[in-house]
This record gives structure tokens, sequence and C-alpha cells, in this order.
């Protein structure tokens, strides 16, 4: 075997121990599964094509997360970054409250959760290991300029120490100290309007919401909502605030005769979800989130097998 080739297995080895941890990194600023992947191919590919300039000043882990976040900023402001279509409902929908920017948004199985190594957040964290992966969390990010998102990330859950941050984006540790602060206010913000916070009577509550929704009926599927909730459903930009606004949306849903619908168990971003089936057609993917013994949010993720 070549010396070239014995280099290139052996870098392909190491970088592979972080490729989980990078995928989830790339996830939190696209907050797409797909532009993840995509981000985390390039940043390996241009890592091995840059190995031969990487003169060891950083740690290797580092270095690749350089790379990670100047490739997903690169793809933020890419003019023709691709947006799934708004999918047409076989019904007349009622006017929803309001019509969301986050149509790309994509859940993140806990499954893939599982293949990143477990790692304390340290002393320094601004947010636990659970709560930086909730779609209260991703959506947020998604909010965020591009650079207080990264910078977000890159500080406040990954615990790169300041001069390391201002290295990877290329500005100057002061800057970075304000992008943090910015971000940290809109961010606290968003995740106060959303009211985000997890529930010890998870597993009954999410049972009573799934056999009432199976069930077609409303008012049990109501009862179990907290007063302010909302219902999204990415890629539609579709948002309903509101039990009543809710409850015209599911009128009419419910109203349209649907033979064999199930919904299976299920985990995506730390958080109770299930796998809708019409018959052996998948319908998506619907994702809780919980406030105590209620349901704050409902997000149904159309074009999820």
């Amino acid at each position: 075997m070549s010396t070239r080739a014995t280099d290139e297995q052996s870098f392909r080895e190491l970088a592979e121990t972080y490729r989980h941890e990078l995928h989830l990194h790339c996830y939190r600023i696209l907050g797409s599964l797909t532009d993840a992947e995509d981000a985390v191919q390039e940043t390996l590919l241009a890592a091995w094509r840059g190995l031969d300039g990487f003169e060891g000043r950083s740690s290797l882990r580092t270095w690749l997360y350089r790379i990670a976040t100047n490739r997903c900023l690169n793809a933020l402001r890419d003019a023709g970054r691709r947006r799934p279509p708004e999918p047409v409902p076989p019904f007349d929908p009622p006017e929803p409250s309001r019509r969301g920017e986050m149509t790309w948004l994509q859940p993140y199985p806990d499954e893939l959760l599982e293949r990143v190594a477990d790692s304390d957040p340290g002393p320094e964290a601004r947010y636990g290991t659970r709560e930086a992966i909730e779609l209260a969390f991703i959506t947020g990010l998604q909010l965020l300029p591009p650079r207080q998102a990264a910078t977000l990330v890159l500080r406040d859950v990954l615990c790169f120490p300041a001069g390391e941050v201002a290295s990877m984006l290329g500005t100057t540790e002061t800057a970075v100290k304000g992008i943090l602060q910015r971000a940290r206010a809109s961010l606290d913000k968003h995740r106060e309007s959303a009211g985000h916070r997890p529930s010890p009577q998870e597993r009954e509550l999410t049972r009573r919401f799934a056999d009432a929704f199976t069930a077609g009926d409303l008012d049990g599927v109501l009862g179990l909502l907290t007063d302010d909730a909302w219902l999204a459903m990415p890629p539609a930009p579709h948002e309903y605030h509101g039990l009543e606004a809710i409850a015209g949306f599911l009128r009419v849903t419910m109203a349209v005769p649907v033979e064999g619908f199930a919904m299976t168990p299920a985990r995506a971003n730390n958080q109770p979800a299930f796998r809708c089936r019409h018959g052996e057609s998948p319908a998506g993917l619907m994702v809780l989130t919980l406030d105590g013994d209620r349901i704050r949010a409902i997000t149904r993720f159309l074009d999820q097998k």
C-alpha cells in the first residue's frame, strides 16, 4: 500500500470518530438533516485535501469544527439553498394564525443521537445536552443570523474557548462576546414565547393523545393542549396558534375519511414523537412539545417517511 493510501486510511479512521458529532453540529446550525449530511461530507473532503496545510496549532477536532462551521455558514448564505416545495393539502384548510419561515426544518431521529459520543457539556455550557437538540432550541437557532447561531452553538453548547471561536469565524474575541450576547438575548426571547420545558408525565400524556387523535376525538385532543398551544407542519408554512385556531384546522382534517390511520411511538430531537401511516403508506412524523401535564406544541413533519 502506498504512503498516500496509508495516510488516507489513517485520516479516514480518525475523522470518522468525529463524523456523528459534526453531523449534529451542522444540523443545529442548518436545521436540516439533508443539508447537515452534505456539510459533513464537504467538511471531511476539504479536510483531507487540506491536510498538508494542517500545522497542528489546534486539535484535529477544533480544525474539523472550523471547517464544518464555515461550510454551514456558506450554505446559509447561498441564495440558491434548496427549500422543499410547499405541500398542497387534500382539503381546504382554514386561514393559519401565521405563515412560518422555517419550512426546511427537519426532525433529528433519536437513533442518530445515540451515535454521538456521550460527553458532559462542562461547567461553561449554557444549555444542557437534552435541551440543545429539542425543536424549540433548533427553531430558535434558525431565527438567528447565521454567525450568531454558529457563535452560540460553539460557545454555549460545545464550550469552545472564545479565542478558538474567534479563530474559527475569522474575527476577534471582543466581536465574539458581542455576537454571543445578542444571540443569547434573541434565543431566550424565542424560547420564552415557546414555553418549552420537559414533563415527567410524558408516556401517559402521549398515549392519551395518540388514542384521541387516531379515534378522531377532537375534544379529547383539545383537552390535552395548553390554552396557548400551537400547531405547525413543516415544510408547509401554516401555523395555528391557540385552541380555537387548532380546533378549526383539526375539524377540517378529521372530516376527511382516512382508512387505516395509525401512529407508532418514536423519538425525535429528544422529544416524544409518532410515525404516522395511512395503511401501508407513510404519513409523516408528529413531534410533541410537552408542558407539565399538557401539550404545548404539535409539529407534524409531512415529508418524513
